[in-house]
């Protein structure tokens, strides 16, 4: 298996990027990485981290998608760019999943223009595991569709369901629409038509979750348009940053504490590994023909690790090929408003 990766994209690009392959490399057998960007710079790095192994290559490209480059016009004008180049290589079976730290827009773009939807696929989304009091959620979309229409929330949480199957070994996911309350008769006629077509499809569906229900991990995947998703997990870690700072601020803030706070050391590290924001790293852009992950522009090295690790289950478990089939037996699909 060979890991595709934009070495150029980001904000710590290319030197984080390339550690962290090599520290995932370090740690899990069964694939190749192959880095794509200026190899000059890829090269001095694994020269200086002292690594070598037939399992990392690198691909030269002259060009970078920066995070000023408009999305449309980068892809279309950029084509000897580390994320083109990526995507092409996708395209081309030289590469069985592409992960970047790059441009949002140009990553979600790039997979649209050259990647293309799957057969069937209406739009594609993005998903955003975040840990919960159960388990772990999955938010899909988080961020690529404003606005939807019924189908986009019935794929959704096919979509969903399909990637927490294979990523967490969950035998049957349970779906929820996001809504602004739990009984059916809730929220506006799009959202009406939404419930019914996934009250009708085999996804397991409970119905509708409100906000509070989400850090409850009442289901495993939360479906919901791009708009409410994204803001859902701006919010979600913002929350969590100022909770933990509340927490620091007061196990330091005298002596007593200080003491109290190496009486609960293993606890507290219990709670921030299972928050963790680099174990949950990697967001997969679903419904586009090409498996492809999308890292925080802010990514360190530990991060990118994570990803590529998600990313090599994703690929060892088939997710693109499973997506293709359930959707021919999905029992609801139209293309109705």
């Amino acid at each position: 298996m060979l890991i595709l990766v934009d070495a150029m994209g980001g904000d710590n690009a290319p030197e984080a990027i390339v550690n962290g392959c090599i520290d995932a490399i370090n740690s899990e057998t069964g694939f190749d990485i192959m880095l794509i960007g200026d190899s000059e710079q890829i090269n001095g790095i694994i020269r200086k981290k002292g690594f070598s192994s037939t399992r990392l290559k690198v691909h030269h490209t002259d060009e970078v998608i920066t995070n000023d480059d408009i999305p449309t016009k980068a892809i279309k004008t950029k084509q000897n760019s580390s994320m083109v180049v990526g995507f092409k290589l996708l395209k081309n079976g030289e590469g069985d999943v592409f992960l970047s730290a790059g441009n949002s827009g140009a990553l979600l773009t790039g997979a649209l223009l050259i990647l293309g939807r799957i057969k069937g696929v209406d739009r594609p989304a993005l998903g955003a595991v975040i840990p919960t009091r159960n388990s772990n959620t999955l938010i899909i979309d988080a961020g690529l569709n404003s606005s939807c229409k019924p189908i986009n929330y019935l794929q959704f949480g096919l979509f969903g369901t399909l990637y927490m199957k294979k990523l967490y070994d969950i035998n049957n996911p349970t779906v929820g629409l996001l809504n602004v309350g739990a009984e059916s008769g809730k929220g506006n006629e799009l959202i009406k038509q939404a419930y019914a077509l996934l009250s009708k499809s085999n996804l397991n569906f409970v119905g509708n979750i409100e906000g509070k229900d989400i850090p409850e991990g009442k289901v495993h995947v939360a479906v919901c348009d791009g708009f409410m998703g994204n803001v859902l997990l701006k919010f979600y870690e913002g929350a969590g940053s100022f909770f933990f700072g509340l927490i620091k601020n007061m196990f330091t803030h005298n002596t007593l504490t200080k003491l109290s706070a190496l009486l609960l050391k293993k606890n507290i590290k219990n709670i921030k590994k299972l928050i963790d924001p680099d174990l949950l790293s990697g967001a997969p852009v679903l419904g586009v023909n090409g498996l492809v992950i999308k890292s925080h522009g802010n990514s360190g090295a530990r991060t990118i690790k994570y990803a590529l690790l998600k990313a090599y289950k994703l690929a060892e478990g088939s997710m693109l090929d499973h997506i293709k089939e359930e959707l021919k037996n999905l029992e609801v699909i139209s293309s109705g408003d």
